[in-house]
């Protein structure tokens, strides 16, 4: 360290600090900020701040070092604990993210916007019960925002509380009528019914809404209000209306969110390429993770909730901490394809022990109490390779589902701006086929690796399919698993108001509903399409 800094006041440091960040100059700034931790070794500002500019170069698992020296001496500052526990969330740092929150959570007498951000925090987490406690005093204490009540709506949704959510969706609606967040939702509590659905509400208010033309905010609600229209026309078999309304909820959101077909070929291609590395010889004491994979919406909930009834199994639900982990111990920033492409690049030097070791000793709270604890995230197709070297006791298990089922159940699901695949025909089969070249490959270089579960198969001899699961992980079949809408834990996911009935076949074919409107998807697929 310049022993000219440490002689500078802490004033004249800040000042060297704001003028590097001016000029971009991101290396001076960072030696100005750690001069003036060394002299304010409890300034969290600081440290939040030196950590975000390590994380700027580059040095994603040394940026965790100042988040962590900041959670040893917590500030008396709410909002600043609040983010640095986002900070720490986004190093993958949870197990010491959650105590600064239950530290932040015996503060007295919270106000409404310190609980609500909370909430967030937990959501963020997975912790659903928690989040929804925290929501339920928010309101008690006065939260009243459109995005409040829809926070709020949602943690009841995924708790199964339907009824109470609908009642707050309602009252959101009666007060601000163009809230597309809300408008979507509560259509998907339920079934709609001829005699009870809000159609004719909904196509007043498109009348009413500003085009998609007034910018990006307008037309996404807009694209949310089409879905509400389409979920509503679906529900009541008027197909080709419904469609209607789909596609041009898909066209506003496909221009929202462009596919990068590139970009997913890109990083298909290398993870192929990548050069086959042993598994390490480890030993891992404690509770065990089951990795569910496969393309989302192919079943992956339903397997989660039939698994998650046992006795011996709990649900972590969807949590990307493995990315997190394999990033951290890479020293890869994540960034997309670029992050994972990077990734792939130094997957022959990464220490896979380490990232097995800290995969569990940031996720094995999460099991509470069980033997095994399920990682429901279906995007970790691409990490099957990953899972195997840094957990080879894990059992991967894959979802398949028939190609057109699985692609239309994704071209209606509206997932808002994280899966730009997914909104135009072209852009999904294109990503279907990246995932089928990948699944091929995983079979051929790496057999029994995954357990393949198809969903035919789980929903027609759902206790013969089963047991060949609860195998894998030396279980016997419960006859709660057979039972999933008995299951009471929250669920955050689109499907989480289906979740709740009992197991059923409607869901094979459905795509057939739509097969003239679904025909180039289909000549698009052929090569998959048995």
């Amino acid at each position: 360290m310049n022993p000219a800094a440490l002689s500078a006041s802490p004033a004249a440091l800040q000042q060297r600090i704001r003028q590097s960040l001016e000029a971009g100059k991101l290396e001076e700034a960072q030696a100005a900020l750690e001069s003036l931790i060394a002299l304010e070794p409890a300034n969290t500002d600081a440290l939040i701040e030196l950590a975000d500019i390590m994380f700027k170069r580059g040095r994603f698992r040394a940026s965790s070092r100042p988040l962590l020296q900041a959670a040893r001496r917590l500030p008396r500052n709410a909002p600043l604990i609040l983010e640095l526990v986002q900070h720490l969330i986004a190093r993958g740092e949870i197990v010491v993210a959650r105590a600064c929150l239950t530290l932040l959570a015996q503060a007295p007498d919270p106000p409404s916007e310190l609980l609500v951000a909370q909430a967030r925090m937990r959501f963020s987490l997975g912790e659903l019960d928690e989040a929804l406690a925290l929501m339920r005093q928010a309101i008690r204490a006065g939260a009243d925002a459109p995005g409040e009540l829809h926070l709020y709506a949602m943690l009841l949704q995924f708790g199964g509380a339907l009824g109470e959510a609908g009642a707050v969706l309602e009252r959101c609606l009666e007060r601000w009528p163009h809230f597309g967040d809300a408008a979507m939702v509560l259509v998907n509590l339920r079934k709609q019914k001829p005699e009870s659905n809000r159609l004719a509400w909904l196509d007043e208010q498109l009348g009413r809404l500003p085009d998609a033309s007034a910018g990006p905010d307008h037309a996404f609600n807009r694209a949310e209000f089409e879905y509400a229209r389409f979920k509503t026309l679906d529900d009541l078999g008027r197909h080709n209306e419904a469609w209607d309304s789909l596609a041009r909820c898909n066209a506003l959101m496909h221009a929202l969110n462009p596919y990068d077909a590139d970009a997913e070929e890109a990083v298909t291609s290398a993870l192929i390429a990548m050069p086959a590395v042993s598994a390490p010889v480890t030993a891992f004491e404690g509770p065990t993770p089951i990795f569910i994979v496969g393309m989302p919406r192919s079943g992956t909930t339903l397997l989660d909730r039939m698994l998650s009834s046992h006795s011996r199994i709990t649900s972590a639900g969807e949590i990307i901490e493995f990315w997190r982990q394999l990033h951290w111990v890479a020293d890869v920033k994540p960034a997309r394809a670029e992050g994972l492409l990077r990734l792939i690049e130094r997957s022959a030097d990464i220490d896979y022990r380490e990232v097995g070791a800290r995969y569990l000793q940031q996720t094995q709270w999460r099991a509470q109490g069980r033997a095994y604890y399920i990682d429901k995230l279906p995007a970790n197709i691409q990490m099957v390779a990953f899972i195997r070297r840094a957990l080879p006791h894990a059992p991967i298990l894959h979802m398949v589902r028939d190609p057109m089922d699985t692609c239309f159940s994704n071209f209606k699901a509206m997932f808002g701006n994280v899966s730009p695949y997914s909104y135009e025909l072209g852009a999904l089969a294109h990503y279907y086929r990246q995932y089928s070249r990948l699944v091929q490959h995983w079979r051929a270089t790496l057999p029994g690796a995954m357990l393949e579960i198809p969903y035919a198969m789980l929903v027609q001899d759902p206790q013969t399919t089963l047991s060949r699961v609860l195998a894998r992980c030396g279980l016997d079949v419960e006859q709660a698993c057979l039972r999933p809408e008995r299951n009471t834990t929250p669920v955050a996911t689109p499907s989480s108001p289906q979740v709740r009935e009992s197991i059923h076949t409607r869901g094979i074919g459905q795509w057939r509903s739509y097969a003239r409107q679904l025909e180039p998807l289909r000549q698009a697929l052929a090569i998959s399409i048995e």
